[in-house]
């Protein structure tokens, strides 16, 4: 089984606005409610490849309800932990001449509340997959990631992490599957300025040097290069077409790249169809579906 970690997710609220205008009163000409979190968008692309998963997480209040509706919608199944104080977050994202975003603050998740994750964690067994990505709320200790992972440790499950600078450096001791850095967070971890797909490669080496088994470099406009655990450098262009929307792609990258190699095997095959299934994403106003991804993978 997949299983993806979502510690702080959100309803988010997509507005469209014609010129929007600071102290006057705005119409939206367009509104989109989206389920909001780096995990659940993982698993929403898995699911519409037909891999299945389970979201857990944290949600408190009404929006938390809504959160736990919605992905069900969406396709897969969640064993999230409701939090008693405080309500899942609404994030706003105003689209208009220029892009602006208010993010909510999220539910205030206690010491009880995150033993009772450690207790879901527990379950996993040797083959099954976790994805820990994202940021980690103010309520809940810096060093989470790294309590799972040790917790986890010799136990063959396969952890992907997405995340930035020292919250991936410090999980590196503990020889995750898959990292997905982008080039310019990879820079940011050396303090370096990343000049070429060489440099990349040289970098990304250096964290699998550090513990990490494959680190796949999502490269924007670029493509991605991956390096894998065997010594291969392997490169993919990226998919043609128009970007409507960056959120999630970098996930759907990693829910594809995860499905290629469950499915195949194939570090090749898995790049191909991150790449694809991070296109599909950044070409659509919302997760990729699987008939676009499969158009993008036959052209890759």
């Amino acid at each position: 089984m997949i299983y993806t970690v979502t510690f702080n997710p959100a309803l988010d609220y997509v507005v469209n606005v014609n010129h929007f205008t600071l102290g006057q009163v705005n119409r939206t000409v367009g509104e989109h409610i989206f389920y909001g979190g780096k995990g659940i968008n993982v698993s929403a692309l898995l699911a519409n490849l037909g891999y299945e998963s389970v979201a857990l997480g944290f949600v408190a209040g009404f929006t938390g309800d809504e959160i736990e509706r919605g992905v069900k919608r969406l396709g897969f199944c969640s064993d999230f932990i409701h939090v008693k104080r405080g309500m899942s977050r609404i994030n706003v994202k105003l689209k208009s001449d220029q892009e602006s975003e208010i993010n909510g603050m999220g539910p205030e998740i206690a010491d009880g509340d995150v033993g009772e994750l450690f207790g879901k964690l527990e379950d996993l067994k040797e083959g099954d997959v976790l994805v820990l990505s994202g940021s980690i709320p103010a309520s809940i200790e810096p060093d989470i990631y790294e309590r799972i992972m040790a917790r986890l440790d010799g136990r063959g499950v396969r952890i992907a992490v997405d995340a930035e600078k020292d919250l991936l450096l410090n999980v590196l001791c503990y020889h995750p599957f898959l990292i997905k850095p982008n080039n310019h967070e990879l820079g940011q971890m050396f303090g370096v300025e990343l000049a070429g797909e060489e440099e990349i490669a040289a970098y990304a080496r250096r964290l699998q040097e550090r513990g990490a088994r494959n680190v796949l470099v999502s490269m924007a406009g670029d493509g991605a290069l991956l390096v894998t655990e065997d010594g291969q450098v392997l490169r993919q262009g990226v998919a043609e077409g128009v970007v409507k929307n960056s959120v999630g792609a970098g996930d759907s990258m990693v829910a594809g790249f995860l499905a290629g190699y469950l499915e195949t095997g194939d570090y090749g095959y898995a790049l191909k169809l991150g790449t694809a299934c991070g296109g599909a994403t950044a070409f659509s106003d919302g997760i990729g579906t699987k008939d676009e991804i499969m158009r993008l993978l036959a052209t890759l």
